[in-house]
């Protein structure tokens, strides 16, 4: 069992929470996260349809017959976050900026993305048809 001071366990802690950034800061983190990961290292992006809801939804109680109205989901936003295993970033875009986020995305991406090994193709062995004939 690991013993930790107070200031290790909210190093800890904060490290593990995900900053919610705003789109131009979120690129400018990114491209700094890739720095860090160019020789050695993955960073993860993930994007997906975000509804704006910051809890779970609750499970329907058959017991209770007593049901708020549920909140209209906010439409067009698109929750993107990256992270490398030890720091974890996140931005929301809407949908009239996506055009202008995806184009800056790209950018850093063909910035960022040139060190990639190239994996050569595999060989293939000759058909043992043909060696039977």
């Amino acid at each position: 069992m690991r013993l930790y001071t107070d200031n290790a366990k909210k190093a800890i802690l904060k490290s593990r929470i995900m900053v919610l950034l705003e789109n131009d800061a979120f690129l400018t983190e990114l491209t700094t996260l890739y720095q860090k990961c160019r020789t050695s290292g993955t960073v993860y992006v993930t994007m997906k349809k975000y509804d704006g809801r910051t809890k779970p939804k609750p499970r329907p109680n058959t017991k209770s017959k007593q049901r708020s109205q549920p909140q209209a989901p906010i439409e067009g936003l698109c929750l993107i976050r990256a992270t490398n295993g030890k720091k974890k970033l996140s931005t929301v875009v809407n949908a009239k900026d996506i055009n202008r986020f995806q184009m800056a995305y790209t950018s850093v991406l063909r910035a960022n993305l040139d060190g990639l090994k190239k994996h050569g193709k595999k060989k293939s062995k000759p058909s043992t048809k043909v060696a039977q004939q």
